[in-house]
């Protein structure tokens, strides 16, 4: 069984090289080899220019493939691994056209995971994680009242003015900051049409608590079936959202009131070009640490009281090992390819598991990727 791997993007290596380095039989596939051959080449030889139709004609069936390609390749590859037999990972998020394959997917054999990097993948095994606690707990109570939070953020080591640095290019931050969001607060659903309209703060329960700006992205409310959240639970709030360093918000201001005029393809044209201004003026410098910053936690009240209060909290940055947003993206993404090839995922289109055992197998080993992970019980 051949793992075929795509994309050797920053954010990809530090999976790729463990399962190079544990021995596992892996092709390698990137738009430009000189690259690949870069990052791996001093431990494999088989690198190969990614092209569809060369992947379809030796794929076979058993094989897993792996895409760390931009969002556009997911659905093609998948559709691609349901026709051959072959089973697919991917970090990102599900698309609808991807959650429509799930049939197929079944039908076929074929497990295709996604939502298993960062933020999706590590935040959804937290979730996963606390709502089992909550469950099993004697505080739990279905008249409780909840609350829920998920933010992640890559933010720098060392502040600079801008309050945050990039590691590739900004534009997908930039396009980010248009989207709307949907959450729930005060037990009800909260839209917000740009993420500025909804920043908040938030102490994150670090060894020394620390102060970080927050804000709802995406929508929310799917993931309380996936976080097998009861349809007659009280929940007051539920939010996964960003989190950046205290401050962003002043220093984003001018950003965020330019990119509320812009529109069409002029608008377009000039995100490109604050896209370029930004790389150029606050991207990582060689061997300058990231950090990234995770905190999942639920909260049950009763009668005004907490009774439940558990926050996961996980605090890494970069070392000699690379990166911590490419080892946090990338080797959960390697642990999924090894429970695919060991029949520990049922087919099928899904997320990051909830099985006990696979959660505890995990979690245990993401805490050696972090300098700081543990879970804060607040009412212990």
């Amino acid at each position: 069984m051949t793992i075929h791997w795509c994309g050797t993007g920053l954010s990809a290596i530090p999976g790729l090289r463990r399962l190079l380095e544990t021995g596992r039989e892996v092709t390698v596939w990137n738009r430009t080899t000189a690259k690949a051959e870069e990052a791996v080449g001093d431990l494999t030889q088989d690198i190969r220019a990614f092209d569809i139709q060369a992947l379809g004609a030796g794929l076979a069936k058993g094989d897993v493939v792996v895409s760390m390609l931009p969002g556009d390749w997911h659905v093609p590859l998948a559709e691609l691994c349901i026709a051959k037999g072959a089973d697919f990972v991917s970090s990102s998020y599900i698309a609808p056209e991807m959650k429509a394959l799930d049939a197929q997917a079944k039908a076929a054999g074929v497990a295709c995971v996604n939502e298993v990097g960062l933020d999706p993948g590590i935040d959804h095994l937290m979730a996963h994680a606390l709502v089992a606690d909550y469950r099993a707990s004697d505080a739990y109570d279905v008249g409780n009242r909840l609350s829920f939070i998920s933010y992640c953020g890559g933010v720098p080591k060392n502040a600079n003015p801008f309050r945050y640095k990039f590691s590739w290019s900004p534009l997908g931050v930039l396009k980010a900051l248009r989207s709307p969001s949907r959450s729930i607060r005060d037990g009800k659903p909260l839209d917000v049409n740009r993420p500025w309209d909804a920043i908040s703060s938030f102490e994150a329960p670090l060894t020394e608590p620390e102060t970080f700006e927050v804000y709802p992205n995406r929508d929310s409310l799917p993931f309380m079936e996936d976080y097998k959240f009861e349809p007659d639970w009280n929940v007051d709030t539920f939010v996964r959202g960003t989190l950046r360093l205290n401050g962003w918000a002043e220093a984003w201001s001018p950003v965020f009131r330019e990119i509320e005029t812009l529109a069409g393809p002029e608008g377009d044209a000039r995100l490109k070009e604050m896209s370029d201004q930004f790389w150029n003026e606050n991207a990582y410098d060689e061997g300058e640490p990231d950090r990234v910053v995770l905190c999942v936690g639920l909260k049950a009240e009763k009668d005004g009281t907490e009774v439940y209060h558990k926050t996961y909290v996980m605090d890494a940055w970069g070392d000699a090992r690379g990166t911590a947003m490419a080892r946090l993206v990338s080797i959960p993404v390697s642990l999924a390819i090894e429970a695919v090839l060991d029949g520990k995922i049922a087919p099928g289109v899904q997320a990051a598991p909830s099985e006990p055992a696979l959660l505890s197998e995990w979690l245990d080993h993401i805490s050696t990727l972090a300098q700081h992970m543990q879970i804060v019980d607040h009412c212990a």
